[in-house]
Parts: C-alpha cells; sequence; structure tokens
C-alpha cells in the first residue's frame, strides 16, 4: 500500500457486496433490475480491482501469520479469476456473477481488514476513517489474554462493549 494513500473504505465495499448478497437471506427482496445490476457488477469490479494488490501486498510484505497469509492470497488469486471472466448471458446468470463478485469482495475485505489495512473500532466494529477523530488506547481482548495498542473512535474510548 503506498504510504501517502489513505486506507480503502471497506465499510462502503461492503455494504455494497451486502446489497446482493441479502436477498439469499430475505427471498422477498426483490433482485436489483437490469440496468442497476449492469452498475452494480461495474463498481463490485472496479472494488475488487483497487483491493486485490492492496490485500497481495499486505500478505507478501506485513503478514508473519503463514495461515493468514495463505488464505489471503488465494482469495487474491480468486479476485483476479473472477476479473478474468464475464457473466453468463441474460439476467440471471448477470445477478449470479454479481453475487459471485460480491462474495469475493466481502472476502477480501475481510482480509484486508486483517492484515492491518484498516483500523477497525473494537469498540463498535465501525470502520475508522481517517478524517474521523480517534485516539491510541490499549486495547484488552475480550479474553483478557492480550492487549495490544490500537486506534479507537475518540467517542467510543469511553464507552464498555458488551457481548
Amino acid at each position: 500500500m503506498n504510504a501517502k494513500a489513505p486506507p480503502l473504505n471497506t465499510a462502503t465495499m461492503r455494504a455494497l457486496a451486502h446489497r446482493l448478497l441479502q436477498p439469499d437471506a430475505a427471498p422477498d427482496v426483490l433482485p436489483p433490475a437490469a440496468d442497476e445490476l449492469e452498475d452494480l457488477i461495474r463498481r463490485l469490479r472496479g472494488h475488487l480491482s483497487l483491493l486485490a494488490p492492496e490485500v497481495e501486498e499486505q500478505a507478501l510484505t506485513h503478514s508473519t501469520d503463514g495461515v493468514l497469509r495463505y488464505c489471503a492470497l488465494a482469495c487474491v488469486g480468486e479476485a483476479h479469476g473472477k476479473l478474468r471472466v464475464a457473466p453468463l448471458p441474460g439476467l440471471s446468470g448477470a445477478a449470479a456473477y454479481a453475487r459471485r463478485l460480491a462474495r469475493t469482495l466481502d472476502s477480501l475485505c475481510e482480509h484486508y481488514e486483517k492484515l492491518g489495512g484498516a483500523d477497525i473500532c473494537p469498540a463498535c466494529d465501525r470502520q475508522i476513517m481517517r478524517e474521523e477523530p480517534s485516539v491510541l488506547t490499549e486495547y484488552l481482548s475480550p479474553s483478557g489474554a492480550t492487549s495490544r495498542s490500537t486506534r479507537i473512535h475518540a467517542h467510543c474510548a469511553n464507552t464498555v462493549r458488551r457481548h
């Protein structure tokens, strides 16, 4: 990742992916129309094109966890494969392709965050955007076994997380 570039906004990417993945859980939600589906596919492909190289670079240069690195690189390979193919003809082919892209994008976002590409507030589980006020704090894991320095939203600093 370029040191001057801000972290990618995985929250926005996930929101787009979940628009296509939610109908699987809610059968009463109508699928997108053909023109909207074409736009969604274009946006998903754009996000994958931006995110895959970032995840790959992080996995190759920053990760010391072999399993995390292997899984991230496998997901990057999956993304490249999805970007090389075109949807099958027809609305159902495009919808299936869009859902595959969405699942891959959601997975890449997860790897990006785990590899340290985005700071996730441990109090509210939302991404800390560059322009948001945040503080550096010691975060104790839920098990209490480990602690680490992490950024947290300024407005979350005095909240208690309940599971």
